[in-house]
């Protein structure tokens, strides 16, 4: 997906199976005024870092965890090897448990109790906390953008960097944020693509979504065949059905992952052959054998695009070190970006350490590392993402992406040769979150 449309993807399958439900209420503004720079220390004291993740989430177990598994493995492996010019990195992490309250008790624990300096890779269901963390000046570090908290509060930094003005006081640019046409692009010229269907559920945040989708195609020139299915009783084989006669060559999707799965199998059954069912990072696993044993041709017809190095890429050196690291961990697109979340944080503190030893890093020093306006790669796994305030947004921009896809008995292949290298000039679409 575009880079601001997949942060609207991921929270689109947490509002399916919470549609109704409250997350819990946020404090008020007023419980947010006290600010620091961060617990003093010098050298030879720990570097404290939280990481906030919706573990035991209603949407699963594994939707969040896979950036906590990658930062807690890079600080395993940091921590063996001297820490940061000689402090160890304590890692405190939190289980939210996907709502507002626990997000908050997280963030009052973190802040207030283990005087953490910086948070890292958080990855929750409702990022209740973000004013606090915010108003506290404490920098939140390659986090995962689930809603509008990265593109509204100063001080965060999400993996995939922003443009926007970030000021508190609404998400992006008066409520709005904007998203490339690329992946669309993409599939356009490398397979000739012209027809795609958008697979929705009969519900608000799964329709929303699909228009968001459809827009971007038509911007592209594609024909869309727009599907809907009941979300309590979905007859997913009428809609394989349509899609093969209709001859679709892409398939999107507003499902969640129960109904990706279905309405695979649902495509082999009726003997549906597209060019590509196209998913998202978040999905972008190594269980799809298992998650999708009922489907192994629309399996194989399974792509996923991104803004990070796919991690089954071991030719590439910060790739395999990744792999190395994470032995014994679940592979995921999320881990590798988790991972390159704790190198981010690893960079920003090695750069105020050795520029103020006798202070180390503090939050303001961290956050005016993360404000300098400079790219960063984190050694090739990210494609280079920058912080900035811009008062107007872009009307087109050049954005690079990865492409990957899934190979029984191979697992995720890349596609189109280097991230860096795979760019398109492609207008901004606004939407709201």
């Amino acid at each position: 997906m575009p880079r601001r449309y997949r942060a609207v993807e991921v929270l689109l399958a947490a509002l399916l199976l919470l549609s109704g439900a409250a997350c819990g209420s946020r404090l008020p503004e007023d419980a947010f005024t006290a600010r620091d720079t961060g617990p003093p220390g010098g050298a030879g004291e720990p570097l404290r870092v939280g990481i906030v993740t919706s573990a035991t989430s209603p949407v699963g177990s594994r939707a969040f965890t896979g950036p906590r598994e990658g930062a807690t493995a890079y600080f395993d492996r940091l921590n063996a090897r001297g820490g940061v010019d000689g402090r160890r990195v304590e890692v405190h992490t939190c289980d939210d448990g996907g709502s507002g309250v626990g997000n908050n008790e997280c963030v009052r624990k973190l802040i207030d109790e283990q005087h953490v300096v910086a948070l890292v890779a958080t990855a929750v269901l409702d990022y209740a906390g973000a004013p606090r963390v915010s108003a506290a000046g404490v920098p939140d570090i390659g986090g995962q953008p689930v809603g509008p908290a990265y593109e509204t509060y100063p001080h965060l930094y999400s993996i995939y960097g922003s443009l926007a003005p970030r000021t508190g006081d609404a998400p992006g640019w008066d409520g709005k944020l904007y998203g490339g046409t690329e992946v669309y692009r993409y599939f356009k010229r490398e397979h000739g693509a012209r027809t795609a269907a958008v697979v929705s559920y009969n519900q608000s945040a799964s329709a929303a979504y699909a228009r968001l989708v459809t827009r971007g195609l038509r911007a592209e020139g594609y024909d869309v065949v727009a599907e809907q299915v009941d979300f309590a009783l979905p007859d997913f084989r009428a809609v394989a059905a349509d899609l093969k006669a209709r001859g679709v060559d892409l398939v999107f999707d507003a499902l969640d992952t129960h109904g990706n799965a279905r309405l695979c199998a649902a495509l082999d059954d009726v003997g549906a052959h597209v060019t590509a069912k196209v998913t998202h990072a978040q999905n972008w696993t190594d269980t799809v054998a298992e998650d999708y044993e009922d489907a192994p041709r629309c399996r194989n017809s399974l792509w996923a695009t991104g803004s990070s190095r796919n991690h089954q890429d071991a030719g590439h050196p910060a790739v395999r070190e990744f792999r190395d690291g994470m032995r014994g961990r679940p592979l995921s697109q999320w881990a590798l970006e988790g991972w390159a979340a704790a190198m981010w944080f690893t960079d920003a503190a090695q750069s105020c350490t050795r520029a103020a030893p006798e202070t180390a890093a503090t939050r303001a020093c961290l956050d005016a590392y993360m404000e300098r306006g400079e790219p960063y790669d984190a050694d090739g796994l990210l494609v280079p993402v920058v912080f900035e305030h811009r008062e107007e947004p872009p009307k087109t921009r050049r954005t690079c992406l990865s492409v990957a896809r899934w190979r029984d008995g191979e697992g995720w292949v890349t596609q189109s040769g280097d991230m860096n290298r795979n760019c398109f000039d492609v207008p901004q679409l606004a939407y709201e979150p």
